[in-house]
């Protein structure tokens, strides 16, 4: 059942890692002080320590076992004393016993990262008053709010505010027989839920005890009870677990009076180290401590001590073994073999501890250096980000290059404006909607005057066209006490208003595209400026919305009075309005050619006589004839033979069609730069024109209050983020700056 291990001889020695101390004139006593004076600065939040780490399940001795190292008392009655971990200092004096209780924090109420070390009473003299003192801190430990003097007067919490902290009790004893040893004492692993625990407890425990457990300069002394099987006891399997081959565990037997009858030899080969899968490199130990029994008589400190001497001095198997291995049983011997174990850590990592809080110092210095700095004048420096956002919006309305500049970013929108409103020019057919007279029912190919100018193609969709019979049933009805042949001008207009009413959409959208762009960019501006200072941020960007919408408003009133104004016909440029009428006149007529046979007029108006063919004599007798009809005739030349066709009953109604038309080539052409041009001045340039904005923040900021000094330094303070990062920078700088003065002081 039981061999020999083949790592016995290795494990045996104790040698942590064949760590060679000859480089280090320091003495295990200074050793222990660098140690216990880096823990003291709270550096272990940035580097790990070495420290030794008392792990065991509950009921394991691992109380009775600290009392005996510490030679004090600890609470038994509430048990609270298992519910933080205690950090105890020891040190060999030849002063008379002493002991210093304070509280350790490393952690705030939320879990944020917060060392402090807070004085708990003054020192102690007398052992027996450590019991009380350690359960009223513990009480401070598990409720962080209350004020610690409220507990160190003797009150006591309702409920605790919380069953487990990572936070601890700090003892720092000293006395002629302490021996020199650091260590933590980790609240006992919950076997099950029940008796005041629950399984959320179990886990709260064992993720402390992970939090030392994991890390590489831990080591982990582990109890285990001879009295109960060894499998059954889980601290053992999670030390395993982060030491898999056992280099930095120290194992401890505690109750061997407890071992059934016949067991013995299996505990003895583990103390043995012959265990193969149990094997420690420094080793298994045992010791005897006081059971309940003894302690409720008053079982003496030195009582214990003899008593556990003639304990293994005079029972089998244990004075049986070989004086090598008697050298693994009794408190002393443990004690001494932590001390010399955790000595030869700390004299192998001294300079890899040196070197990294020289490392780690430098990070941290870098890392507030590439935080904001702290302004010294809150005022001068608000006048300036203001001042300089200002100009750089100034900077971009004016417009700026690059593919995100404003009016890159407009362009096309304005050409999308441009055509939007060109396809509202009405779509006029000069046919029947019926399509009578054999006449052609589709839509027109553009205009050879209007192709040159580029326009884009009418619309083709035939449920807006806008028939000859339609028109002229609108002419028709418009007339109330006018001449015969006469078209009121309400025909003309109803057909300008019908086309101007489409306008207000892609106005409205141009304006939409360039009100949101502009509200986009200069809150990434706005941003960008007071990236640091997020109350800032937050009212310069109220400031400049509430500037911005009255800007809007202002914009679209003129918007809205561009399109009333369109709403009304109106032409000053007789010219080019006549032109673009006759043009599209005879552009219409051309597809009546029943009517208007424009193809045959232009070739009669091209005629040039030629006496030498004969045909003028031709055209003479025409002339004639035509004379006999009618006098007017009688200067006839070829145009004149065009009037022989009948009349268009439409002519009225082409009539509108044209003036309507030619209106809108003159008036769509203005609207299309009226607008953006209103935009831009109203809501782009307008944004800081004549300083408008920089003196709307400065008023509305209160920069020339009398209580601006209050107000800019509102107005800059950090985020919480930058204040977390400064105050976690500066807090790290001051503990790598205390540890580098302390390792520099004891090692003098």
């Amino acid at each position: 059942m039981f061999e020999r291990s083949s790592v016995y001889e290795e494990a045996r020695s104790g040698d942590l890692g064949d760590v060679d101390t000859s480089g280090y004139s320091a003495t295990r006593r200074q050793l222990l002080d660098i140690a216990n004076s880096l823990r003291g600065t709270g550096v272990s939040m940035d580097i790990e320590v070495p420290i030794i780490a008392v792990i065991g399940s509950q009921s394991t001795g691992k109380s009775t076992l600290l009392e005996s190292i510490c030679k004090i008392t600890l609470p038994r009655a509430s048990g609270t004393c298992t519910r933080c971990p205690t950090e105890c200092r020891l040190s060999r004096s030849s002063d008379p016993w002493r002991c210093t209780v304070s509280l350790r924090f490393m952690k705030d109420r939320r879990g944020n990262p917060d060392f402090r070390t807070v004085p708990f009473g003054n020192p102690i003299t007398n052992s027996e008053e450590v019991a009380e003192r350690i359960h009223r801190a513990q009480h401070a430990i598990l409720n962080p709010s209350t004020q610690a003097s409220f507990f160190l007067s003797g009150g006591e919490p309702s409920t605790p505010e919380t069953t487990f902290s990572s936070n601890c009790v700090s003892l720092e004893i000293s006395g002629p027989d302490i021996v020199d040893l650091y260590f933590v004492d980790l609240p006992g692993l919950i076997v099950s839920a029940g008796s005041g625990s629950t399984s959320t407890d179990i886990e709260l425990v064992r993720q402390l005890v992970t939090e030392y457990a994991e890390k590489e300069d831990c080591i982990m002394l582990v109890t285990v009870t001879c009295e109960t099987e060894f499998e059954n006891q889980g601290a053992y399997q999670l030390a395993r677990t982060f030491d898999p081959t056992g280099r930095r565990t120290i194992g401890v037997l505690t109750k061997p009076d407890r071992i059934g009858r016949g067991e013995e030899e299996r505990w003895i080969h583990l103390l043995k180290n012959e265990l193969p899968s149990l094997a420690l490199a420094n080793g298994w130990f045992s010791v005897k401590q006081p059971d309940n029994v003894e302690l409720k008589k008053g079982i003496t400190r030195q009582q214990a001590q003899q008593q556990e001497k003639d304990f293994f001095a005079n029972t089998r198997p244990w004075n049986q073994l070989p004086p090598d291995f008697r050298q693994r049983l009794g408190t002393p011997n443990l004690m001494e073999r932590c001390s010399d174990v955790l000595c030869r850590l700390i004299a192998k990592r001294l300079p890899e501890i040196q070197a990294m809080i020289q490392e780690k110092l430098r990070t941290a210095e870098n890392q507030l250096e590439e935080l904001p700095q702290e302004p010294a004048d809150p005022v001068s420096e608000v006048n300036r980000l203001i001042s300089e956002l200002c100009s750089t919006l100034s900077r971009y309305v004016e417009g700026t290059p690059g593919a995100d500049g404003l009016l890159q970013m407009i362009r096309p929108k304005k050409t999308d404006f441009m055509y939007a409103i060109r396809t509202t020019a009405p779509d006029f057919r000069p046919y029947e909607k019926s399509g009578g007279d054999g006449l052609l029912s589709g839509p027109l190919s553009l205009p050879n005057f209007l192709v040159n100018e580029e326009e884009p193609s009418l619309p083709q969709n035939d449920s807006f066209a806008i028939y000859i019979d339609e028109v002229k049933e609108v002419a028709d009805t418009s007339v109330t006490r006018e001449l015969p042949d006469h078209i009121p001008f309400i025909a003309t207009e109803l057909f300008i208003r019908r086309a101007v009413s489409l306008w207000r959409t892609p106005a409205m959208h141009l304006f939409d595209y360039v009100e949101n762009v502009m509200n986009t960019r200069i809150a990434e501006f706005i941003h960008a400026q007071c990236k640091d200072y997020p109350e800032l941020d937050y009212q310069v960007s109220t400031v400049v919305s509430d500037f911005m919408n009255c800007r809007s408003e202002a914009t679209k009133e003129r918007i809205r009075w561009l399109l009333d104004l369109e709403e009304r016909p109106r032409i000053v440029n007789d010219y080019q309005y006549r032109d673009y009428r006759t043009k599209f006149l005879r552009w219409y007529k051309s597809h009546r050619s029943q009517f208007h046979n424009i193809p045959l007029l232009h070739k009669l108006q091209q005629h040039i006589p030629d006496a030498a063919s004969g045909l003028d004599e031709k055209l003479r007798i025409v002339a004639e004839a035509f004379g006999a009809l009618d006098d007017s005739l009688r200067e006839f030349s070829p145009v004149n033979l065009v009037k022989v066709l009948r009349t268009d009953p439409y002519d009225s109604a082409l009539d509108i069609m044209a003036s309507v038309r030619a209106y809108f080539q003159i008036a769509y052409k203005r609207f299309v730069d009226n607008v953006p041009n209103a935009i831009d001045h109203e809501l782009v340039l307008g944004l800081n024109r004549g300083h408008a904005l920089e003196m709307v923040l400065r008023k509305e900021l209160g920069l020339s209050g009398p209580n601006v000094e209050h107000l800019c330094a509102d107005y800059l303070r950090e985020d919480e983020d930058t204040a977390v990062r400064r105050a976690d920078s500066m807090n790290s700088i001051e503990r790598l700056k205390r540890a580098k003065g302390e390792l520099t002081r004891v090692r003098m």
